[in-house]
């Protein structure tokens, strides 16, 4: 077990929100953070997807391993990085390199038993619709449990995230004067559009709740002619729940469109674990011991949990410090004593959650 102060903590979640890696530009911020797992005793390198990789404990194939994924990578938007009264600005913070940072220190400052190997990932692309760090870890590992690092407070965690769809619709219609008896191509999309969600009003009757509901949202409508044509682009994007895959989905929404060219992206399908478990329990019984009142919640939105979880088929949660309210905002910012109070629940969790898979993997 590696020997890290609190500064040393917070100095890691600092350098690795002052090194910019937005989607598809994570290299320096991945090189960071192998340098700093090798110094804390990691087998560091970065995968052939270009995720950051440390391994700790074990090299014996047969070994419980246990998962940290998290994702390094942010959306765009730059937040001056700088700590005030404990707590620190900056794009990432929260979404989700806090997170990711205190699987780091907490997995190399854990009791690992001999039998067990911990797998600590920062993957690339989280905020594209393809996921194409977690996409390569889904292919090639079959862990015995997986943490997914994402902010849900330090008392909470998520045992499951709904689905999402992206829905890219195009009309077109010859070019007319506005003063004419035709209605615009802007008109018509907006028509669509709420045909598609009356649709959706019907599809959700039965089922109440966000988590259970279909959620829509327009994200972008805009217009362009070229004199002769106008063409109305827009993107609606669909959260789903546990009980529609975004392929048939998918299938609805092209059978109730007509006269549209539709490009549909972002399947991701919803996951809802138990409450109970070797991990939920491991989580629970560190949170109490910390003072802590253990929540088990569910997300509207998704998370590469969204993309492991059915291939793994194993215990998987969400957990890390951060207030998820403020990701992908301009007040992006984390509680460092929060951050602090994570690490201790991850690091008394995880020993605990090892014990708790050995005897399962041993029984006939």
């Amino acid at each position: 077990m590696s020997t890290i102060t609190d500064q040393h903590a917070i100095d890691l979640v600092h350098d690795l929100v002052a090194t910019p890696s937005s989607s598809g530009s994570e290299s320096d911020a991945v090189a960071m953070l192998v340098d700093r797992m090798s110094s804390l005793g990691y087998r560091a390198r970065i995968d052939e997807a270009g995720n950051a990789l440390g391994v700790i404990g074990s090299e014996d194939p047969s070994a419980t391993e246990i998962m940290l994924l998290g994702h390094i990578d942010t959306v765009p938007g730059h937040i001056p990085v700088q700590i005030e009264d404990g707590t620190l600005w900056g794009r990432g913070s929260v979404d989700a390199k806090g997170p990711l940072c205190a699987f780091t220190v907490a997995a190399a400052t854990s009791t690992i038993p001999d039998n067990t190997r911990l797998v600590v990932i920062g993957a690339v692309g989280e905020e594209t619709p393809t996921s194409p760090g977690a996409s390569y870890v889904r292919d090639r590992y079959k862990p015995h449990a997986c943490l997914i690092g994402e902010p849900s407070g330090w008392e909470r965690f998520a045992i499951g995230y709904k689905g999402r769809l992206l829905v890219h619709a195009t009309l077109t219609q010859d070019a007319g004067h506005s003063a004419g008896p035709y209605g615009s191509v802007a008109e018509r999309a907006i028509a669509w559009h709420r045909e598609i969600v009356s649709h959706i009003d019907g599809w959700n009757r039965g089922h109440d709740g966000l988590f259970d509901t279909i959620q829509t949202n327009l994200q972008n409508i805009n217009t362009q002619s070229d004199g002769l044509h106008d063409t109305a682009h827009l993107t609606l994007g669909l959260r789903l729940p546990t009980w529609i895959d975004p392929h048939d989905a998918e299938r609805d929404i092209r059978a109730a469109a007509s006269d549209v060219d539709l490009r549909f992206e972002g399947h991701a399908t919803a996951h809802r674990g138990p409450r109970t478990g070797p991990l939920p329990s491991a989580l629970s019984s560190a949170i109490g011991s910390l003072g802590g009142r253990p929540t088990a919640t569910v997300k509207t939105g998704t998370s590469d949990m969204n993309t492991v979880a059915a291939a793994f088929d194993c215990p998987i949660v969400a957990y890390g410090p951060g207030d998820s309210t403020l990701d992908h905002t301009p007040h992006e910012r984390l509680d460092l004593p929060e951050y602090l109070r994570a690490i201790a629940v991850l690091r008394a969790a995880i020993p605990d959650l090892a014990g708790a898979l050995s005897p399962e993997r041993s029984a006939p």
